[in-house]
């Protein structure tokens, strides 16, 4: 039977909204004042392990064990999730005797939860509890016991787990930051867990990923004319071209504005006009193995609307960029 609708009034739903918010807010500020040694005890359990930090939970509070693996194998803390249902079909065989299990269950009466127990002691591994029933049986069966009990849920009914799964996932998150902190993992660190986010880009990302290279690059030796650049520029469509000399190495670089302050200076003899001339001489340049997120504040520091180019440590231009070749990678 569907249940009967009692209002859509606005202020009656944002006070609905603003109520649940206020009712977590202060389980989350008394579970604060709850942290003490056993929350220590079980970083160093998690920390002393030589295996992985195995997540484990029922209904609710399996989807919450699923999200702090997922948040301590991002931040430097080897994590997985088993489903305690399978875990008694087979996938116990995925939990080694070096892993420390985080186990999840408000009530700690949960027979999924319950029936790992013998074979996790007999196994051998250490077994960090988190329930809202400290006399609960897993409570007493755990290493370490995490009190994540709330005084209220948010459901104004009192069923639906809400401010509870919200206490559980702060804990999970303070575990987390707690490891992270204490391992020194850094923001490289999580750059390498995450190489498809912003922040991998960002960290991980070279010049030499993105540059042109070889006969891409756009350069004209000197004594080029000016048409010969132009017709370079038009052909490797980067905004820009090398000047290099006959080592190879880089003498100046021309690009769209030099043209545009060229031909604001007068009438300019395209085919008889030497590039050394009108191009720019000890222009910026990026070395290939910098990170691409220096490119970018290199364009913006120096106020760059053209690109730069690439060299080695003898000078030689090896590539070249602009900012769409950044753009395409995501890095700005």
């Amino acid at each position: 039977m569907a249940a009967t609708l009692h209002t859509t009034d606005p202020a009656t739903l944002v006070s609905s909204g603003r109520r649940v918010i206020e009712t977590e807010a202060a389980s989350l500020s008394a579970l604060a004042t709850r942290l003490d040694g056993s929350f220590a005890a079980a970083c160093r359990l998690m920390l002393d392990g030589h295996g992985r930090v195995v997540c484990t939970g029922m209904g609710k509070s399996g989807h919450v064990a699923r999200k702090i693996a997922a948040t301590l194998a991002s931040t430097g803390t080897p994590a997985f999730f088993v489903h305690p249902g399978e875990a008694g079909h087979g996938d116990l065989g995925m939990i080694t005797g070096d892993d420390v299990v985080l186990a999840l269950s408000y009530s700690g009466e949960s027979d999924e939860v319950l029936q790992l127990l013998p074979p996790l002691k007999r196994q051998g591994n250490k077994l960090v509890a988190m329930t809202g029933k400290p006399a609960s049986r897993l409570a007493r069966e755990a290493d370490v016991h995490l009190d994540v009990s709330v005084e209220t849920e948010a459901c104004p009914l009192g069923l639906a787990p809400t401010s509870s799964t919200t206490a559980s996932l702060a804990m999970g998150d303070a575990l987390a930051v707690a490891l992270l902190e204490a391992r020194g993992f850094t923001d490289s660190d999580f750059a390498r867990s995450h190489p498809a986010g912003s922040l991998g880009r960002r960290l991980l990302l070279h010049v030499s990923d993105v540059m042109h290279v070889g006969d891409e690059i756009p350069k004209v030796p000197l004594g080029a004319t000016l048409a010969e650049a132009l017709v370079e520029m038009s052909r490797k469509r980067l905004g820009l071209t090398a000047v290099v000399d006959a080592d190879d190495k880089l003498a100046g670089i021309f690009t769209d504005g030099d043209l545009r302050r060229s031909l604001d200076n007068g009438a300019l003899d395209v085919r008889n006009t030497r590039i050394e001339t009108v191009m720019t001489q000890d222009p910026v340049t990026i070395g290939a193995r910098a990170l691409a997120a220096e490119a970018v504040h290199l364009l913006e520091e120096r106020k760059i609307g053209s690109g730069l180019i690439v060299v080695d440590a003898d000078g030689k231009a090896v590539g070249a960029l602009n900012i769409h070749d950044l753009l395409r990678a995501r890095v700005v």
